[in-house]
């Protein structure tokens, strides 16, 4: 009886754990949730609303200004920075409530998703509802958010001193770990929805869907030192490039210098190289997502991953045209709506790439 046991408790510890629904459901919550704090962010850097608040207090910043008086006070902090200096001089108390409130909503959901992430995992745990390996996956998802969140001050104080914007390569840190964080907590959520990965014996498939993924991740990257130094309002043409396939200027080797990747708003530079590169890797990626659709689909895949392939196929070419229409509207301002989908949808593309990876599975030879 005793070996009986022995072997139906060996059995138990290698079967895959099952988490209730409240715990998936949770989980995919908080994959909403930094989803539209991403969203959220893109419109505060598109309307510029980023530099607003200038103090980081992370429990009385709760709390707006709740009277006159304390918007005073508020404004007086932002008039005082080189963003209203340099660009928005006599501005109204309206139009900083505006920008105000963007910014303050984004810190404010960043708030609540630390409270919908605390107090559900200790209710969870103390009810034996989540094991050691997820507990383990969802503390790397705490860390994960607070250095999100501490980049994320780090980014704003770019602004606050001598630059009336953020610093474009810190801006792009704080997007890619947002980015880092929704992929790690969505992994996350695919292992306690699919406990057990498919097998799969096609090594092509597997790295050319590891492939896909690195290279969607630089051109997010590319996307963020986009954003950053709003190279779209230099050259808003497509296909070509204010006439040019490859920007004249980025021939010349004199324009390789340090202080032109340094500082980057002082020259055209920049911003030629950075979108010649954000193109060309969409083009890039493009022809690879659409071989490898081809190469999969006649693999005779499972249906999970058929509908992955679908999907991918489909959000790459929304993405595609966001992107384009994007570049030909930033005529004197990036346009806001277009701005946030591009974002939100290169978040869905990066989702749908995970998901595919999943379905792939583990190679056995």
């Amino acid at each position: 009886m005793e070996a009986v046991a022995n072997t139906v408790s060996k059995k138990d510890k290698s079967q895959p754990k099952r988490y209730p629904a409240v715990v998936k459901a949770w989980l995919v919550v908080g994959l909403f949730m930094i989803f539209m704090q991403v969203v959220v962010g893109g419109i505060t850097r598109l309307t510029g609303s980023g530099l607003s608040i200038t103090k980081w207090e992370i429990v009385t910043g709760t709390l707006p200004p709740l009277n006159a008086q304390q918007w005073e006070e508020a404004f007086d902090l932002y008039r005082a920075t080189p963003q209203y200096a340099k660009i928005n001089q006599g501005m109204a108390m309206g139009e900083f409530k505006f920008i105000f409130f963007w910014e303050y909503i984004h810190r404010l959901w960043a708030r609540l998703m630390g409270f919908v992430f605390i107090i559900p995992l200790g209710f969870f745990w103390a009810r034996g509802m989540v094991d050691k390996p997820l507990l383990k996956r969802l503390g790397v998802v705490f860390l994960l958010a607070a250095l999100v969140a501490s980049f994320g001050w780090i980014m704003v104080a770019s602004g606050l001193i001598e630059r009336p914007w953020v610093n474009a390569y810190k801006l792009t840190m704080h997007l890619s770990l947002a980015l880092i964080l929704f992929s790690y907590l969505l992994w996350t959520t695919f292992k306690t929805f699919q406990p057990e990965r498919p097998v799969i014996h096609n090594q092509l498939l597997r790295t050319a869907g590891l492939a896909i993924t690195g290279l969607t991740a630089v051109q997010i990257v590319l996307g963020g030192i986009m954003a950053g130094t709003k190279a779209g309002l230099f050259y808003p043409t497509w296909p070509d490039m204010n006439g040019e396939a490859i920007p004249g200027l980025l021939l010349n080797s004199a324009s390789w210098s340090v202080e032109n990747f340094v500082n980057y708003d002082s020259a055209l530079f920049m911003p030629a190289l950075v979108q010649t590169l954000h193109r060309t890797t969409a083009y890039l990626l493009t022809i690879i997502v659409l071989w490898f659709f081809f190469k999969a689909i006649k693999s005779n895949p499972s249906p999970s991953l058929k509908a992955g392939l679908y999907l991918l196929v489909s959000v790459l070419i929304i993405q595609m045209l966001l992107g384009i229409f994007t570049v030909i509207n930033s005529i004197g301002m990036i346009p806001v709506g277009l701005g946030v989908f591009h974002q939100a949808f290169a978040l869905l593309l990066l989702a749908v790439i995970l998901f595919v990876d999943y379905q792939l599975g583990k190679i056995r030879n």
